[in-house]
């Protein structure tokens, strides 16, 4: 493994006390990254913080040893209730807050600090029985949290530490007025440590922390490089039509360790996840239409190593450790360009090397200004080579508003899908003018002259015909609008015009 993420700066230079510093040898820390080194001195003297740095630099590390510490060098309130928390840590999706749970657990496991995880999706039972017996250090989603909070299941009066991650994160799906919600039923910002941390501090995250938090100390890592060293980014420009079977040939290709494909829409989702399972690639599906139950299922098997990629929507990434992701995928270029940099940051993570692939095709070459204004730098543009578009099983038609499957091979060759119509049946323009659907809009008259019925083996009406027959009845009688009580009582009224 590289080293190069690390600094010279050792868990064992910082007083963090014999039970977290056996926490840190089990799980294997001995330098700290940039982010840890800056913060840590910072936070264990009590101050707040708030810190950037690029995904997969050790963020989650830093706040957790920032608040135990604090935890147990600070006593509680004597007063304080057993289903009172101590610390609460704010996440933005399920998948970041059962992570944190996780390494809390590893690092955390020799403090005598009990730790409890909340967040939507599953059932409740579960959950308020660890609640009911008390927690010191609570994790969880802000929409669950505040459900069990109007339960009077766990009070915050007393809560000494707010740890907030991935706070720009939290704006962008609607988090913040439940993030102030709960923030109100704390104690005020000087009487606790605040922990604010975030891939980027932008100017609505520095208003929350001014407002929140009690003078925090701005912390911000490498604010100039927003991807890793370690990713090459590669660039490819097909049609729609085209990156299915050029995902599925590269795949092949390139035989990932663990690849994460990101698309925007659940429905593509659905639909790449079906082409590959129909080109015999090992494939899951992370996505917030699945069930909870699924994405942490689908999850599970990507990290053993059970599937070898794993389709998803920008709930994968943000704030995921996956070890050993060598690939990514943007087979939708993001709409939003700060998403790019949490995509690609899956890969090249703890100092590895890493992959990241995009396709800029016509239906999202509009987001590539702001990714390469944002980064910046241009994406190598690679041309495509005829390995990448030979032909493959099948692939489902790539429209925004269809699931229907197209069985196409080469796309470059093959003849379009809207032009291809039935045998034996007439053109679909035809059809659309012999039978106008019901809105939209046709002027008829009271008495329409109807042609004659045609025998079933009569062959189409040739276009002069259609006109004849037009004409023919627009020499009927004019048009009278009907009745209704408003001009039985008051008569017609002239139009204008």
């Amino acid at each position: 493994m590289n080293k190069k993420h690390l600094t010279d700066h050792r868990f064992t230079d910082f007083d963090l006390g014999d039970p977290l510093m056996s926490g840190l040898a089990g799980a294997g820390f001995e330098f700290c990254t940039p982010i840890q080194a800056a913060s840590l001195p910072v936070a264990l003297k009590g101050k707040d913080v708030a810190g950037q740095a690029q995904t997969g630099t050790g963020k989650t590390i830093a706040f957790l040893l920032a608040c135990s510490h604090h935890l147990l060098r600070q006593p509680s309130d004597p007063d304080r209730q057993p289903s009172h928390v101590r610390a609460l840590i704010l996440a933005p999706t399920r998948e970041l807050a059962i992570q944190i749970h996780r390494d809390a657990e590893i690092l955390l496991k020799d403090t005598q600090l009990s730790i409890g995880l909340v967040y939507g999706g599953t059932k409740y039972d579960a959950q308020k029985s660890q609640l009911q017996n008390g927690v010191d250090l609570l994790i969880g989603t802000p929409g669950r949290l505040i459900d069990l909070y109007r339960q009077n299941l766990f009070g915050l009066k007393h809560a000494q530490v707010l740890v907030i991650d991935e706070a720009d994160r939290m704006f962008d799906l609607g988090f913040i007025r439940d993030i102030r919600f709960l923030i109100r039923r704390m104690p005020p910002p000087n009487e606790r440590l605040n922990l604010l941390y975030s891939a980027t501090l932008s100017y609505k995250v520095m208003e929350l922390a001014y407002e929140h938090m009690n003078d925090p100390i701005e912390i911000k890592m490498d604010d100039e490089i927003r991807v890793a060293a370690g990713i090459e980014e590669q660039c490819y420009c097909p049609s729609t039509e085209e990156k299915p079977v050029l995902l599925v040939n590269m795949l092949k290709r390139y035989e990932p360790t663990r690849a994460l494909v990101f698309a925007n829409m659940r429905a593509t989702v659905d639909r790449v996840s079906r082409l590959l399972k129909q080109n015999g690639i090992s494939q899951g599906i992370l996505a917030g239409h699945a069930s909870q139950d699924s994405r942490e299922k689908q999850l599970s098997r990507f990290k053993k190593g059970e599937i070898n990629v794993l389709v998803a929507t920008d709930v994968a990434a943000r704030g995921l450790h996956i070890p050993e992701v060598s690939h990514v995928f943007n087979y939708d270029l993001p709409q939003d360009p700060e998403n790019y940099i949490h995509r690609v940051g899956r890969t090249a993570r703890a100092g590895l090397h890493g992959m990241a692939i995009s396709y800029l095709c016509d239906r999202y070459a509009f987001s590539i200004e702001g990714i390469e204004s944002l980064i910046g730098h241009e994406l190598p543009k690679i041309d495509i080579q005829p390995w990448m578009l030979e032909e493959i099983e099948s692939s489902p038609r790539e429209t925004p508003d269809s699931d229907r499957k197209a069985h196409r091979r080469n796309p470059r060759t093959a003849p379009s899908e809207t032009t291809e119509t039935k045998a034996g049946s007439a053109p679909a323009e035809a059809q659309q003018k012999d039978n106008p659907a019901p809105d939209s809009g046709e002027m008829r008259t009271e008495t329409p002259i109807t042609p004659p019925a045609e025998p079933p083996d009569h062959p189409p009406k040739s276009p002069a015909s259609r006109m004849d027959s037009t004409a023919r009845r627009s020499e009927g009688p004019p048009f009278k609008p009907p009745k209704n009580r408003f001009s039985q009582r008051f008569g017609e009224i002239p139009m204008i015009g």
